[in-house]
């Protein structure tokens, strides 16, 4: 459904699902065919610090409370791994890489790979983000004089994909190298989330999670186009400083053992596609809200103005733009790109005095933490004033998840920031967006948080 005005505080309501009972919410995901995760939330989800998640064969329960969240995302005694239906789903993508690895080897890999982290320097970065917006202002200035519609959600797609590839590999990504590595993931997103879904409801815990072959042969365009961006780092005599170059020189020093091509390209795979798709997947939705009020859009281009006047933005700008940054902010809150963490007991224990058996889904949503109702003033309502600092005494420690927490936090949030920031502000003082039946954009849960349909705009540029 589309976004409305919330008549209680004024503020712009966004689209959502409309919060049902359990069996309604299971009889809404089926009658619509798609595998959204998010319609199959219950209204209770939004409400209750703790509790079961509607019905399934295997035991699923919804911790909100952030005292609750806390001990299981930080999981000292590795209590809480990866969900196995996370793990059996990204696998054919990412291998056993750190984004699903738990334990003793998610340790190993994170000792080694964490030097590479060092190379996510923001003003080292900020020239290749320049750069990839020079080349996408490019086409958006075709759209313009041609007056044609393009995909808002292919275009962040392509964009963030340029600057994380000019970034790890030192290389600009083709434009159709982009929109395969796009089509290809969300084909995969689409096929995964309808898998999970049957199993979430039905399946065993710990069962293995076969994929289709059409599914295997999506992961394997997208592991294709990252091995050959890595071969350029393998050949004799390459000399590049940057995160590939950093993730292939890693060592554990433990076992003197290095990584193979196979599981570089699994390691690799989550700082790409981490790395753009997260990012698209809130500037997606940032945009779509700044079209359907200009007010948003205006606000924004007078900041960028007072802060850089007629001349670029530069790196030392991009901190002074605050409103900027705190709409990409509640971005973020309203559709965090991670919907879900889910986390799988390994062995019988407690959360908040409740019994856990072995076996049990413990889920952790981003998606329903943000819009809680005893966490947030109008959590539907999008407010990027409420990140001002006259305002943080509102926001509940542990409430805000966007970026994860624990050891697991995602390292790449001020890359994140800065970027979004940056394209926000100069994308928007120089273009205006239409969106084209807005209406029928509602956003559904895959692997990240999506519209169900690409959401398809006009752009003119600003004189």
């Amino acid at each position: 459904m589309g976004g409305d005005i919330s008549t209680s505080a004024g503020l712009y309501t966004p689209p959502r699902p409309a919060p049902l009972g359990p069996l309604a919410s299971l009889v809404r995901v089926v009658a619509q065919g798609d595998g959204d995760l998010l319609s199959l939330m219950p209204a209770d989800a939004y409400r209750l610090p703790m509790g079961p998640l509607g019905y399934s064969r295997r035991s699923i329960q919804i911790v909100n409370d952030p005292s609750l969240t806390k001990p299981i995302l930080a999981d000292p005694e590795d209590i809480f791994p990866k969900n196995d239906l996370m793990v059996g789903a990204l696998a054919p993508l990412v291998g056993n890489s750190m984004f699903v690895s738990s334990g003793a080897l998610w340790r190993q890999q994170r000792r080694m790979i964490d030097p590479a982290f060092s190379h996510i320097r923001l003003a080292k970065a900020f020239p290749d983000m320049v750069g990839a917006l020079d080349d996408f202002e490019t086409r958006l200035d075709a759209a313009s004089l041609s007056g044609q519609a393009m995909s808002l959600d292919l275009s962040m797609g392509q964009l963030t994909a340029d600057i994380i590839c000019r970034t790890v590999f030192s290389a600009s990504l083709a434009n159709d190298t982009a929109r395969d590595v796009f089509e290809s993931f969300a084909f995969f997103e689409r096929s995964v989330a309808h898998v999970e879904l049957v199993r979430l409801i039905f399946g065993k815990p710990f069962e293995d999670i076969p994929q289709k072959a059409d599914v295997l042969e999506a992961c394997a365009r997208i592991r294709g186009h990252i091995g050959r961006l890595l071969d350029t780092h393998l050949a004799a005599g390459a000399k590049f400083d940057d995160i590939a170059t950093a993730v292939i020189a890693a060592r554990d020093l433990e076992t003197d053992t290095q990584f193979t091509r196979e599981e570089l390209i699994d390691q690799l795979g989550v700082f790409f596609l981490a790395g753009h798709e997260t990012t698209a997947s809130a500037l997606t939705w940032a945009f779509f809200i700044a079209a359907m009020q200009p007010d948003v859009a205006d606000r924004i281009r007078a900041e960028a103005f007072v802060v850089a006047g007629h001349g670029p933005i530069q790196f030392d700008h991009v901190k002074r733009l605050t409103y900027a940054r705190n709409v990409f902010k509640e971005a973020l809150r309203l559709y965090p790109p991670i919907t879900f963490i889910p986390r799988v007991a390994a062995v019988a224990t407690e959360i908040g005095g409740r019994k856990i058996k072995r076996g049990t889904m413990v889920m952790i949503a981003p998606w329903a933490v943000h819009r809680h109702q005893a966490l947030w003033r109008h959590p539907d309502a999008f407010d990027p004033d409420r990140f001002l600092p006259e305002r943080e005494h509102e926001i509940v420690p542990g409430s805000y998840l966007p970026f994860g927490a624990g050891p697991r936090v995602c390292v790449g949030a001020a890359f994140a920031t800065t970027e979004a920031t940056l394209i926000l502000a100069r994308i928007l003082s120089n273009y205006r967006f239409t969106v084209q039946d807005p209406g029928a954009v509602r956003p559904v849960a895959r692997l990240t948080t999506r519209p169900a349909h690409e959401v398809m705009i006009q752009v003119a540029r600003i004189a």
